[in-house]
């Protein structure tokens, strides 16, 4: 009997450690996606950079780094695997989905997911180091992945917040052929209008100071970085959260709100479709309905009969 219990102890103890291991391994990935960007997407294989230092690497499907260097060293192993046969050729319509800031690809999943089951086209994750370079570094970021792509591919966007910017900004940058390849865009909870909570945080003075990369375009330098965001060239929706009233879900903010986003922040003129939805900002991607409207957008270019429909503008 006793020897049973040491053995039950003994597992129970293998475990503890295991799942020890496991979180140990996912705080640290949480904590390197804030670090690295991407620049080749291949299905779940990337080359990542690092801004701070150009220091690059590849991941593959499972997130494990199967090579660390230069940059000319990393896109001459990514080619090689290629030409082996052993990452998968992106054919057909894209769907590049992008986080917000302080967030990783892993914040995306769930969307993710509901994505690849519901539509004919292939969807990558887009990541990118939000806090440790600017809204333009990541734009010219997101100009590689695509210039990655098939020239033939259509490319469609869906970016939840700080994301969409990211996307605008590229969009500015772009040449007519890459625009030309554009099919619709979704965003979600997209602060277009700038941020009054980034506001207020710039009138702390030691904020302020402490914001960098892409958080310090918001809070410092946004009368800087608006006028460089397009408008899509494209049919694109707009997904804001709210409570449909006067008041929202924060205290801090002046109407309605979704905890981080003002509603009247998420408007951008041309949009082609408006939906308001009873969420909060951080669980848009966990959202069944969210999902769903933006599933519905990518296939018809409107949000059909979803209840929260609003005017487009």
């Amino acid at each position: 009997m006793l020897l049973v219990a040491r053995v039950c102890h003994s597992d129970e103890s293998a475990e503890v450690a295991r799942r020890d291991a496991d979180w140990l391994t996912r705080l640290q990935r949480s904590r390197e996606a804030l670090e690295w960007s991407d620049s080749l997407v291949r299905h779940d294989w990337r080359l990542q950079e690092r801004p701070q230092d150009g220091r690059c690497r590849i991941l593959d499907p499972t997130e494990r780094v199967i090579r660390e260097g230069t940059s000319e060293e990393c896109r001459t192993a990514f080619a090689r695997l290629d030409s082996q046969g052993a990452i998968p050729a992106v054919r057909g319509p894209a769907v590049l989905v992008l986080h917000g800031l302080g967030e990783g690809r892993a914040s995306m999943r769930p969307l993710v997911e509901h994505l690849r089951r519901t539509l004919d086209a292939t969807v990558l994750f887009f990541g990118y180091a939000s806090t440790h370079a600017d809204i333009e570094t990541h734009g010219r970021s997101l100009g590689d992945v695509i210039a990655g792509l098939p020239k033939a591919a259509r490319l469609s966007f869906v970016g939840h917040s700080l994301g969409n910017l990211v996307v605008r900004r590229w969009m500015t940058l772009a040449d007519e052929d890459d625009l030309t390849r554009i099919d619709r865009m979704v965003m979600l909870g997209p602060p277009n209008q700038g941020s009054d909570l980034a506001r207020r945080v710039a009138g702390v003075q030691f904020l302020a100071g402490l914001a960098e990369g892409a958080a310090r375009d918001l809070v410092v330098d946004w009368h800087k970085v608006a006028p460089q965001l397009a408008v899509p060239p494209c049919p694109f929706g707009i997904v804001a959260g709210g409570r449909g009233d006067s008041t929202g879900y924060s205290p801090l903010l002046e109407g309605d709100d979704d905890a981080v986003v003002r509603v009247d922040e998420t408007r951008l003129e041309g949009a082609d479709d408006f939906l308001l939805l009873p969420v909060h900002h951080a669980a848009m991607l966990r959202d069944p309905e969210v999902q769903r409207a933006t599933e519905t957008f990518l296939k018809v270019g409107r949000f059909a009969d979803a209840p929260g429909k609003g005017t487009a503008e």
